[in-house]
């Protein structure tokens, strides 16, 4: 990893740096408050910025950095936004999708473009076309990609049974897989996917939709680092290389988001956090798509 950036970075399998801590802004939908949760995050030292075409934010996340980015004496290449797919858009439609969220960010390019769903909006879970639909998908990737456009490609929410479906048929490998992780859902079966590809493994829901922050062990270990429990579950994460993507619009919380890579979690509290593993979901569950 790397510290090129303002917060450190974790290498890409295009060669690219990708930081370990970028600001989720899903449900951030007012333009003003997209503009103030980026205008915290950069002053906080964010420097990557997830949207998608469902959380119909980007022309506005698009438009805040075009205004703030000269304020921190910052250009474009200085920051990473990652963008997605919509389900209603996945097949026939990923090439006009995708168009339309270069066009709605309008920043010349989006360092990553993900598949958000691995179902199509409109069909069944268990319809057989899905799987078509997402190769029609990734080809449609794949070709952005090759025109420099879309600078890496990946997936969210896929099973490892559908990155091993994807792996097979691909001509470029996914960089990234962003699913739902925290200490009660560690997707060691997932990450050990990753791992065997080359795929970088991205957390969103750190914090298990917010639940996580009163649970007992992580208050615990919150208390004896002197730390907050957001900060103990993103530091959790980050200790064992998984990108974190925390969202809010509070600018006190962006700040206090960012100040978990100037101390270290033990070995044992590491494990007692891990060991909350239940298979808890707080978000979708892809695990019917065929």
């Amino acid at each position: 990893m790397s510290s090129s950036l303002s917060s450190p970075s974790v290498l890409l399998n295009t060669g690219v740096q990708m930081p370990l801590l970028g600001l989720g802004t899903y449900k951030l939908v007012a333009s003003e408050e997209v503009l103030r949760a980026v205008d915290a995050a950069l002053a906080a030292g964010y420097r990557a910025f997830d949207s998608a075409a469902v959380y119909r934010n980007e022309a506005d996340l698009g438009r805040a950095l075009r205004e703030l980015l000269p304020k921190y004496g910052l250009t474009r290449e200085d920051v990473f936004i990652t963008s997605k797919l919509g389900p209603k858009d996945q097949g026939e439609r990923a090439l006009e999708g995708a168009l339309q969220s270069l066009s709605q960010l309008d920043l010349g390019y989006i360092d990553l473009y993900l598949i958000h769903w691995p179902g199509t909006q409109g069909l069944a879970v268990a319809d057989q076309r899905n799987p078509g639909n997402r190769a029609q998908s990734w080809a449609v990737l794949e070709e952005l990609h090759g025109q420099g456009k879309l600078k890496a490609i990946g997936v969210s929410n896929y099973t490892p049974a559908h990155m091993r479906e994807l792996m097979q048929n691909c001509k470029i490998t996914p960089a990234v897989l962003q699913v739902e992780f925290h200490p009660q859902l560690c997707q060691r079966e997932l990450r050990s996917v990753c791992e065997e590809y080359g795929v970088c493994f991205q957390s969103y829901s750190s914090l298990g939709k917010g639940k996580l922050l009163t649970d007992p062990v992580v208050s615990e270990v919150a208390k004896n680092c002197e730390r907050t429990p957001a900060q103990v579950l993103l530091r959790w994460a980050v200790q064992q290389g998984v990108p974190v993507l925390p969202k809010s619009s509070n600018p006190d919380r962006i700040q206090g988001n960012a100040r978990m890579f100037d101390f270290t979690l033990s070995d044992v509290d590491m494990d007692r956090m891990s060991a909350l593993d239940c298979g808890q979901k707080y978000c979708w569950d892809s695990s019917d798509v065929v």
